[in-house]
């Protein structure tokens, strides 16, 4: 019998982490961030990456990996979370995948995602300096061209799954989406018990989100984005993250303060949109849907009767 792994998955703000926590304290489990931008050391208040406090003395593990400006690939991220995936079992616990990245949580689940890269061959710098050259519409439209499904899931400004995307198929002549159809076609790694958490309307979602870049404002996110944009650190995959790469237009002078923070709430909103698409379309979820602002005890019980139903104890 394959192991049982807890999955929490769903859009940001959907309250994916605070549910966490009460499933790690009623499960005796530990959490594996799967999240893209909580790799990174010092983007703390952007990336909502729970406190030391909030942690409330529960494990977590593939937060603050990295630094900044270092790119980090799907399959390093897969067997590093592995990694601390198996120590959990090996401690008897229960591991709790936590994240809105689908394409993390995927790869731990399947444990086959790719491991070749274009960085060696030269293929992923021709891309970029073709993005360079040629602008994201361009090469989001090359993207359509062999991977439709992959160019509808990605915005055309990111950059880089966008130039991912495009590097697999020429390192492979296979597109990104057949591989992740494949993939969810073989035995997977893990038996994962997926939820998934979601609004009806989705105005409530969206209500939270704008709450939660109010909130992330309040508590110093200004202060930090401004420290690591001085320091240059917002390089790479880093510099994708929502929040700061907005607040760097304002702190160059090319943006007020105000029409920063409306950009993040929107890139946040068209963010969260893309994230339903892609859980969505995995049949694996079990949905637990909410339509006040604060649901947080229903959906804790809720999700507490599914795993246990499920046979986690």
């Amino acid at each position: 019998m394959k192991k049982k792994i807890a999955v929490i998955a769903g859009p940001t703000a959907s309250g994916k982490t605070e549910l966490s926590l009460v499933l790690a304290e009623r499960f005796d489990g530990e959490i594996v961030s799967a999240d893209s931008m909580q790799i990174y050391r010092g983007m703390d208040i952007g990336t909502a990456k729970p406190s030391p406090e909030e942690r409330r003395g529960i494990a977590h593990h593939m937060l603050d990996v990295a630094e900044p400006g270092e790119d980090w690939s799907v399959s390093r991220y897969e067997q590093q979370a592995a990694e601390c995936i198996e120590d959990i079992f090996r401690r008897g616990k229960l591991p709790i995948l936590c994240g809105g990245t689908g394409l993390y949580i995927n790869a731990v689940i399947s444990g086959t995602e790719f491991q070749v890269s274009g960085a060696d061959s030269g293929i992923r710098s021709r891309l970029e300096a073709q993005w360079d050259e040629q602008g994201g519409g361009v090469m989001h439209e090359r993207l359509r061209a062999v991977d439709p499904c992959s160019a509808d899931r990605l915005h055309p400004n990111d950059r880089r799954r966008i130039i991912r995307a495009l590097e697999v198929y020429m390192l492979t002549g296979e597109s990104l989406s057949e591989h992740n159809r494949r993939t969810r076609s073989r035995p997977p790694r893990y038996d994962a018990v997926m939820l998934g958490l979601k609004t009806d309307p989705r105005d409530i979602l969206y209500r939270r989100i704008d709450r939660r870049v109010d909130e992330m404002v309040r508590r110093g996110l200004l202060q930090e984005a401004e420290a690591l944009w001085k320091k240059g650190a917002l390089r790479g995959t880093a510099a994708q993250a929502i929040g700061y790469k907005e607040l760097a237009e304002y702190f160059e002078g090319r943006e007020p303060l105000d029409a920063a923070l409306d950009t993040i709430r929107k890139k946040s909103r068209n963010y969260a949109k893309r994230q339903l698409t892609w859980f969505q379309a995995d049949d694996r979820i079990h949905w637990i849907v909410y339509n006040t602002p604060d649901a947080s005890d229903m959906v804790a019980e809720k999700a507490t009767a599914f795993l246990r139903q499920c046979g986690l104890e």
